[in-house]
């Protein structure tokens, strides 16, 4: 959880599970947030990390990944990211995609699934994804691109992660996405503390928003948020490899 949430970390699990929010995956993007991470997960029910370096952070890379090594040892760890390339934000491109490479190759050495980030990037994301075998999955995290896109990450056997934009008056591709995602490939997310899907937009977002996201998705897909929530679950258990 980013430090907006500090001091109110039980508030914010708490909040969670009483809107049924049972499972979280709390992602770091950096050697400190990845730590943090991992203690969030030992001390919280539910609660589960998600180690690595985002592509804005890797100017500061001192080219040591072994806290990702290190980190991955603990049992509540369950996937290498948020990894990936953002040519919107992120440093230089040539360095996102060795460390992106990188980092694809850890989590197979670790048989862990790998959480994607790509913004602007979509077309050497790709390009990445396609010569470098993702061995255990990946999830695209907080899918912003195109029906396009959304085709051909699936082909590569992508899972495909849904935030708070779906639920914006502006969603257009998103909400054409939405209902193209295929039931056993859907997840749900917050990407807290951004993009707090409405009534909270502009807020801080927290995990227990999630459930506007999925009744959004609900509605788009013409089934109940019970049906959602069951498939979305499944999805995220099966992905992460968590059994509880």
């Amino acid at each position: 959880m980013d430090e907006q949430y500090d001091g109110i970390r039980d508030e914010i699990v708490e909040n969670a599970k009483k809107n049924s929010v049972l499972y979280m995956a709390n992602i770091g993007y950096n050697k400190e947030t990845s730590v943090k991470a991992v203690e969030d997960a030992k001390k919280y029910d539910g609660v589960y990390a998600v180690v690595g370096i985002h592509p804005e952070n890797v100017d500061d890379l001192d080219d040591d990944f072994k806290f990702i090594y290190e980190l991955a040892k603990e049992p509540k760890v369950v996937a290498v990211g948020e990894i990936g390339l953002d040519y919107h934000y992120g440093g230089d491109a040539a360095k996102q995609k060795e460390i992106f490479v990188k980092q694809i190759q850890i989590a197979n050495e670790l048989g862990k699934p790998v959480v994607i980030h790509s913004r602007d990037a979509d077309m050497d994301m790709l390009k990445i994804l396609k010569e470098n075998k993702i061995e255990n999955g990946f999830v695209m995290h907080c899918f912003s691109s195109s029906t396009e896109v959304l085709k051909e990450v699936l082909k590569l056997g992508a899972y495909v992660s849904l935030a708070g934009p779906v639920t914006f008056k502006n969603a257009r591709s998103l909400i054409d996405v939405a209902k193209l995602i295929p039931e056993d490939r859907l997840l749900i997310e917050t990407d807290a503390p951004y993009l707090a899907p409405e009534p909270f937009r502009g807020k801080r977002n927290e995990a227990a928003y999630v459930v506007h996201t999925a009744q959004k998705i609900a509605d788009l897909r013409e089934c109940s948020l019970e049906k959602i929530a069951e498939i979305t679950t499944r999805n995220a258990k099966r992905f992460y490899k968590i059994e509880s």
